[in-house]
């Protein structure tokens, strides 16, 4: 099988997944113990039958689930998610404004656990049993198992309210105005806009969220990329570049690294997924103006619209990262394509 009718098998496979993902973003939203209607009008307008009705037919609440869904499904293929019950906004361009800064610390938080993740895994693999391999796998244990919401409180006390290394939480300092937007991303657009001052203040209060973040992906990958490593060092191949006489760096970096690195491609990419929603947790912590944020906020004021576009958003970027790790799996293994 080459390498076209594989992407292209992989591409027909996101149709039903985008369909499922809509019917379990509106049936999840729908099953939440709560009523909207309280939640956003208030007690004395709630207690008014008219206000309520009003309120049920203008949201399309008083029409049964099934219509309900199809309405919101025909909306959604003309690209069309809703207006947001708390603030009156078009979603989607709510959406707009908040997924550039979560897309931003989640490549930061992920560069970060590639760039450590998986040197230190490749070091704990050639220094097996050693005091680096103990301190590598105590360190991703603990990585791993970390709370982000409980770190990230503790980096917050530690490294801005103690030492005074961090700025203080959100994208941007209070003195600082804001660039004009132009992709979302705050240090590329006051780059664009010639800002230094504005690029050295958003990567300084990018830092410390992005390392928070990171926590569980880096412990991820040094994990995997040292079970791989071990698995691949034990091959024929490896022996016998050893007993040609190659050196170590040269048998682990050039022959080893190559193969055992391949499993990572889809941890990575999977992780990167799981950053998504654990910006969640780091946002509300840091106040990081993000999808996450505006998720937390969506949910608090049971704000459906805006949660089940939240969900849409966030399961096909999620779907996007696993179809380009499927793709990049097939280049990097041809025994991927063969077996489809």
């Amino acid at each position: 099988m080459n390498l076209q009718i594989y992407i292209a098998r992989r591409l027909l496979l996101l149709v039903p997944m985008l369909l499922g993902m809509t019917l379990i973003s509106f049936v999840v939203s729908q099953a939440v113990p709560a009523d909207p209607v309280t939640a956003n009008l208030g007690e004395q307008a709630a207690a008014n039958p008219d206000i309520v009705a009003a309120f049920r037919r203008k949201w399309g609440l008083d029409r049964p689930i099934h219509v309900q869904y199809g309405v919101y499904l025909w909306n959604v293929v003309r690209g069309d998610l809703g207006t947001s019950i708390s603030t009156r906004q078009p979603i989607l361009d709510e959406l707009r404004r908040n997924l550039p800064a979560t897309v931003e610390l989640a490549v930061a938080a992920m560069t970060v656990s590639i760039l450590v993740g998986i040197p230190l895994g490749i070091l704990s693999a050639a220094k097996r049993d050693s005091i680096v391999d103990q301190i590598v796998r105590v360190g991703s244990l603990v990585g791993v198992s970390m709370p982000i919401f409980w770190l990230g409180l503790v980096a917050i006390v530690v490294f801005y309210a103690w030492l005074g290394w961090a700025p203080p939480p959100g994208r941007l300092s209070a003195r600082i105005e804001v660039p004009p937007f132009v992709t979302g991303f705050m240090v590329i657009d006051a780059a664009i806009a010639g800002r230094r001052d504005v690029v050295v203040d958003a990567v300084k209060h990018l830092v410390l969220p992005a390392l928070v973040l990171s926590s569980y992906s880096m412990g991820v990958i040094t994990r995997m990329t040292r079970g791989s490593m071990l698995e691949v060092l034990g091959e024929d191949y490896v022996r016998t570049a050893r007993s040609k006489g190659l050196g170590e760096r040269t048998v682990i970096v050039r022959h080893a690294a190559r193969n055992g690195l391949i499993p990572v491609v889809t941890v990575v990419g999977l992780s990167f997924g799981g950053l998504l929603s654990g910006a969640v947790v780091t946002e509300s912590v840091f106040s990081w103006p993000g999808l996450g944020l505006y998720a937390f906020r969506s949910a608090t004021s049971l704000d459906f619209p805006a949660i089940m576009g939240v969900g849409i958003v966030v399961a096909a970027v999620y779907i996007l990262v696993n179809l380009l790790v499927d793709v990049a799996y097939a280049l990097i293994d041809p025994r991927i394509r063969v077996g489809g």
